[in-house]
């Protein structure tokens, strides 16, 4: 009897999953998605949000939720303006791919056919790479290497192609994949020595202006002086605040552009429309799928309803097998901004995310909630749950820094009197930085291609000290000074993994 019925227990269980794993969750979206964000801005501190999601060649939703700038009543529309980050490279992709459909080049073309001065410190990668490895991040470097250096700094883009060749991969050319943004700028530069156009004025005139994106920015220069912007955020101290938007004009074509819910739609319409605009074939479609073509392992993708898949990389798009459906997305992030583009084309599906503060994962929450309503799965509310791993996360970061500024507050003298950290180093990628004496015992860096912005340093004993950079993007840390013989011979200076993994070794002068 206990069999009988442990047996229609397990039946009546796989029915009623198969049911809701079935059901028509779309009703979501349509009754319960307003509801399900706005109460998600209040429990992430997200000051406003654009989300646009297509089906069928149809705008299913296309909305603003919450503010453009904390503390003022001006709200976020389709038209707004965020910065989208790296869902920058997949606009730099698809237009070199379109010159490929064009015959004016190939992406296995090697990179020195049109920028001959490109080098790289391994010679023989540098002879052979093609314009496809610049796209699908197979260098050799590792992720996010070199972009202290490159990341809202003063280089031109002639001077981030210059570096990237000084910089000693970490990988054999080939052999791992490694998410390079300076590759990306590369890649962007080789449009101009084709087009005989700039980045920024070929992506305009063949993207932008033939979808109808008429809002759509693609230097970060010109955001500030938009009417209808956002204001990008993060936390300071625990606290939200607006900050100044970043300059990443020399990275451009990995990741400048600024646009809307309303313009992005128009750009995820005509991709998942095999590059159509109504009758109009505004992109090729051999340039789309071009980009949507595997090239590298990226490693597995753990979901939190228990999925593991394989990532793979194309050009500018990751890939994704998800519930049987396979996904093309990306997400960016800069200063103040979070973002992310997904694309389901056997569903004719896209959806579009834009929020202005970089210290939220409700941009990839939703992501998930809304793929799951179309693709009928039970509700999961992921928003809840990435909230939970957020805050467990921010609570451990602050606790940790909290001990390090109550270290500070003990007054401890570093080893060696403050004028013997004092003075000019170097580094042979980044240039060099130099160390001042402030009030107190502190210190004061300042760095070369980073004009604007210092790092303050406070003694924690020893030769240790605790640093706070003015540009909250890149973080705090503790940098050890390396004393040799009674003497300061170098210092370790690493900044948040935001934006680079790697530690830097300054040599002193």
């Amino acid at each position: 009897m206990k069999k009988i019925l442990l047996s229609f227990i397990i039946c009546t269980s796989f029915i009623t999953v198969t049911k809701a794993q079935h059901a028509d969750r779309t009703k979501f979206i349509r009754d319960s998605l307003d509801i399900y964000i706005s109460r998600a801005l209040t429990n992430w501190r997200v000051p406003g949000i654009a989300v646009c999601i297509v089906k069928d060649n149809k705008i299913v939703l296309m909305k603003g939720y919450g503010i453009k700038e904390l503390g003022l009543p001006n709200p976020v529309d389709v038209n707004t303006l965020f910065m989208i980050g790296s869902n920058t490279k997949a606009f730099t992709a698809t237009a070199l791919a379109m010159l490929q459909a064009n015959n004016k080049l190939s992406l296995d073309d090697k990179v020195t056919k049109y920028i001959p001065e490109f080098k790289l410190e391994n010679k023989f990668a540098g002879q052979e790479a093609m314009v496809r490895d610049l796209l699908c991040h197979r260098l050799g470097f590792q992720t996010f290497q070199g972009d202290f250096t490159f990341y809202n700094s003063n280089l031109t883009r002639a001077d981030v192609i210059k570096k990237l060749g000084e910089m000693k991969a970490t990988y054999p050319f080939r052999t791992k994949w490694g998410y390079t943004n300076a590759a990306f700028l590369t890649a962007g530069e080789i449009i101009p020595r084709v087009t005989t156009k700039p980045w920024e004025v070929y992506i305009k005139e063949a993207i932008f202006a033939p979808l109808g994106m008429t809002n759509t920015l693609a230097l970060s220069k010109d955001l500030p002086k938009s009417l209808n912007r956002t204001v990008p955020h993060t936390l300071v101290d625990g606290r939200l605040t607006a900050i100044p938007y970043c300059q990443i004009d020399g990275l451009a074509p990995a990741g400048a552009i600024s646009s809307s819910a309303g313009d992005m739609s128009k750009w995820v319409l005509a991709l998942l429309n095999n590059g159509k605009v109504g009758n109009r074939q505004v992109i090729p479609q051999a340039a789309i799928m071009a980009t949507r073509e595997p090239q590298d392992i990226v490693g597995s993708q753990y979901h939190l309803n228990g999925e593991n898949n394989f990532e793979l990389y194309g050009l500018g798009w990751f890939i994704q097998d998800y519930f049987n459906h396979r996904l093309i997305m990306h997400d960016g992030g800069v200063n103040g901004y979070l973002s992310s583009v997904t694309l389901s084309p056997q569903d004719n599906l896209g959806i579009v995310i834009l929020t202005n503060t970089d210290q939220n994962m409700f941009f990839e929450a939703l992501r998930w909630e809304i793929l799951d309503a179309y693709f009928g799965r039970g509700y999961r509310n992921y928003s809840d749950a990435y909230l939970k791993n957020y805050k467990t996360q921010a609570a451990a970061a602050l606790q940790t820094d909290r001990k390090l500024r109550d270290t500070v507050l003990l007054n401890l003298r570093p080893t060696l009197p403050t004028t013997a950290y004092t003075g000019k180093y170097t580094n042979s990628l980044y240039g060099s930085m130099t160390v001042t004496q402030g009030a107190n015992n502190d210190l004061e860096m300042r760095f070369e291609h980073h004009p604007t912005m210092f790092a303050k340093l406070q003694p924690l004993g020893g030769n240790r000290f605790y640093v706070t950079f003015s540009d909250a993007a890149f973080g705090k840390a503790v940098f050890p000074f390396n004393v040799q013989n009674g003497r300061v011979v170098g210092v370790k200076v690493k900044v948040a993994d935001f934006v680079e993994r790697n530690a830097y070794e300054f040599r002193k002068e």
